[in-house]
């Protein structure tokens, strides 16, 4: 955004317009050059989700801003899952009867009026009081699926009723199976579909400019976490439970933990994080229902390649047996189109709609979707797509 508002200023300064005075004098008298970088007032006044970024970044605190903005290790991944989605243009076709359009799409028997969904990301009061609550009430309010994380600051009970309806659950394996059967069955009584469990973190990450944040962060922790600190094992979903010798994930984790995943819950398993088409034939092998390509936004492993080229193997390999979605770096609807135009099912956003949050709480992530819809539609019309099934490879170039 800093970039543009640059060019924008450079532009109306520019002698070059010298000789064509009358766009000289049009960029120089509009408004939005005047008040350039001024931050939007409302969350209905953002033209698109870095508007809403510029506010979020103000309001966060320096360590919370640090946890959501950063990657890994020198940030390769994060800036690689932006990067691919340059490398393709879309193919516009014409003369194609556009004046009936349709996003709505249909997972395991749940119609939702969008591919985009919302992907788990925790603890988002540290973002906005209203936290998991308002990205329930603004998902339900556009008809988007909610992912809530195993690490949310509000329960699954009280943010599904915020949704009103189910959600879905994303899980952290521990390495206990106890505690991990216990989160499985609170998510499936509180009416959770689809559990999707997240393998990318066997060993930990190395979050180095999360840290150099946090550095900056003169607040302590009491301010705005319980007794606890910002451990996420005292997060409500681990309520009630022993969690001494407990973590987040499992270094001994087997493909065998999907049958045994599946035998104690009735719910769909999906697997997040997986980016090869050699890991996609073994989740059809051992009974997936589905799977994310991710790389956790960037914060897991430091592999240097974007979620959306990970994309066209994965379903290459899955031959359209199970649904395949896929999150990261996503930042306009046109993102969209094109990993849906690879392959994906749904399209997952992380950041974007925390900025959204950050800014301006539930309106916030509804202006974020209503953003995103309306590039995504645009788009649509352009490839000549009236629906999502009209969104295929031909809809895409492949730059050289």
């Amino acid at each position: 955004m800093t970039d543009r508002r640059a060019f924008l200023k450079l532009l109306a300064a520019s002698p070059l317009l010298a000789g064509v005075p009358y766009i000289g004098q049009a960029l120089a008298q509009t408004p939005s050059l005047q008040g350039i970088d001024s931050l939007v007032a409302s969350a209905s006044d953002a033209l698109d989700v870095f508007d809403l970024e510029a506010v979020a970044r103000r309001n966060i605190p320096p360590a919370h801003w640090g946890y959501l903005a950063a990657g890994v290790d020198g940030e390769e991944t994060l800036r690689a899952n932006q990067q691919a989605f340059s490398r393709y243009q879309l193919h516009t076709k014409r003369f194609v009867d556009l004046s009936k359009m349709g996003m709505s799409l249909d997972l395991f028997g749940t119609i939702y009026k969008s591919p985009i969904f919302l992907s788990p990301l925790g603890a988002q009061r540290a973002f906005h009081p209203e936290g998991e609550i308002g990205s329930a009430k603004a998902a339900a309010s556009r008809g988007h699926l909610q992912v809530l994380s195993t690490v949310s600051s509000i329960g699954v009970e009280d943010v599904t009723a915020a949704y009103g309806a189910p959600i879905w659950y994303q899980l952290y394996t521990t390495n206990k199976w106890d505690i991990t059967v216990k989160l499985v069955k609170r998510a499936e009584a509180a009416g959770c579909p689809v559990v999707a469990v997240t393998v990318d973190l066997p060993v930990g990450r190395n979050t180095e400019s999360a840290t150099r944040w946090a550095r900056t962060d003169t607040r302590t922790c009491s301010s705005c976490h319980a007794a606890g600190g910002p451990d996420p094992r005292t997060r409500p979903m681990f309520s009630g439970n022993d969690m001494t010798g407990v973590g987040l994930n499992s270094s001994s984790l087997t493909w065998d933990f999907i049958k045994r995943l599946k035998d104690v819950t009735k719910m769909k398993v999906l697997i997040k994080g997986l980016e090869s088409r050699g890991d996609a034939e073994l989740a059809v092998k051992h009974g997936a229902d589905g799977i994310i390509v991710s790389n956790h936004g960037g914060r897991a492993t430091e592999t240097g390649r974007g979620a959306l080229e990970a994309l066209p193997e994965v379903v290459a390999a899955v031959r359209g047996r199970i649904p395949v979605l896929v999150d990261g770096g996503v930042r306009r609807g046109t993102d969209v189109l094109k990993a849906l135009a690879l392959g994906a099912t749904a399209v997952g956003i992380g950041r974007p709609y925390v900025w959204g949050l950050g800014a301006f709480g539930q309106a916030g992530v509804e202006r974020v979707l209503d953003i995103l819809n309306n590039e995504l539609r645009l788009a649509m019309a352009g490839v000549g797509a009236r629906t999502l099934r009209d969104i295929t490879a031909a809809s895409l170039i492949r730059k050289a």
